[in-house]
């Protein structure tokens, strides 16, 4: 059975290791250059070696962020802070492991949507850097999903099944294409072939379109919600798209712009609110038949693997599970959590 507790801390406290420095000594920051194409016009590592000078600076190739961070754990001169350029993927990536050396986490937004760090209220890496020459941290609310008898993953936003992987696994195939154009290829793939999946909770079977858990209570009119509404409340916002409608609307509801919700369901291509069933909890156990679905789940905009002939998922809210910099008065845009009008 899978560890009820959260990642455990494998190094000591920040005081056993004394505390960055402001120039950036003590900090190993991890830069992925093959994160999505980021909405910083200008080359942020200029400005990253302006203000820390003393960092460690690795540029992520073949190795993971864990075989870094391990490595230089182990050294003579281990770090006692630990920083990542990228997007949701790798910051979701670079907190599991910052959890499991207590380390704390400097997020520099570098990605597509950054939903954590904008979450964070860490919308350049500007305001992250002030945030870290400010010398404090905040302690954040996580999730984490286990897998059948699998390690737990650390989430920060969100864990999905159904429609979104399947849609994340189209638009994987057109990487050439980019997030925007492969997106929009794989969204009109899914309004002809997305796939019913079989949930089963607490004895009771459903076929559903989509499982959405989210970290905090977000808005009540939102099916799919990738960006958390809350950095501190310890429960999981839960959406069950029940498969009652058609695979349009299946697809329309992986929609999270405002002013594309408002469109959508102006012209109907919303699901009825009656196919959603929400739940807030402090955590969530299904077990997963995906029949023809994609054998996959998502966190954080990531695909994770499952077994193909079903498997077991739970999903657990972690209080106070990881430290990062950020702004003290980081809150969401609107505790709804405004995600703006981007595509999925």
């Amino acid at each position: 059975m899978p560890d009820d507790s959260p990642v455990s801390p494998t190094a000591g406290p920040d005081a056993d290791r004394g505390a960055p420095a402001s120039d950036g000594r003590g900090v190993l920051l991890i830069a992925n250059s093959r994160a999505g194409t980021s909405v910083v016009r200008a080359d942020p590592m200029t400005e990253i070696r302006r203000r820390l000078p003393e960092a460690r600076i690795v540029h992520l190739g073949d190795s993971t962020i864990g075989d870094v961070v391990s490595a230089a754990m182990s050294g003579d001169d281990p770090p006692s802070a630990l920083a990542v350029l990228g997007g949701d993927g790798s910051v979701s990536r670079a907190a599991h492991v910052a959890r499991e050396h207590d380390l704390p986490l400097l997020v520099l937004p570098g990605g597509t949507f950054n939903h954590f760090a904008r979450a964070a209220g860490l919308e350049s890496v500007a305001v992250s850097l002030d945030a870290f020459a400010s010398g404090g941290t905040r302690v954040v609310a996580v999730a984490e999903v286990t897998v059948d008898d699998d390690e737990p993953i650390t989430v920060l936003n969100a864990v999905s099944l159904g429609a979104y992987p399947e849609l994340l696994a189209e638009r994987e195939k057109r990487t050439s294409l980019g997030k925007w154009w492969g997106g929009a290829v794989a969204a009109w793939r899914e309004i002809h072939g997305a796939h019913r999946v079989t949930v089963v909770r607490d004895g009771r079977r459903a076929e559903v379109w989509s499982v959405f858990a989210a970290i905090g209570r977000g808005d009540p009119r939102r099916i799919a919600m990738m960006r958390r509404a809350s950095l501190d409340e310890p429960v999981l916002d839960v959406r069950v798209h029940h498969a009652r409608g058609t695979r349009l609307r299946a697809v329309t509801s992986l929609a999270f712009g405002r002013r594309t919700l408002a469109v959508l369901r102006a012209l109907r291509l919303m699901p009825p609110a009656s196919d959603i069933e929400r739940l807030v909890v402090a955590e969530i156990e299904l077990t997963v038949r995906p029949g023809r679905a994609t054998p996959v789940f998502a966190h954080d905009g990531e695909l994770g693997e499952a077994p193909a002939d079903g498997y077991r998922m739970r999903v657990r809210a972690v209080p106070d599970g990881l430290r990062i910099y950020a702004p003290r008065t980081a809150e969401p845009d609107g505790a709804a959590g405004a995600d703006g009008d981007r595509p999925v």
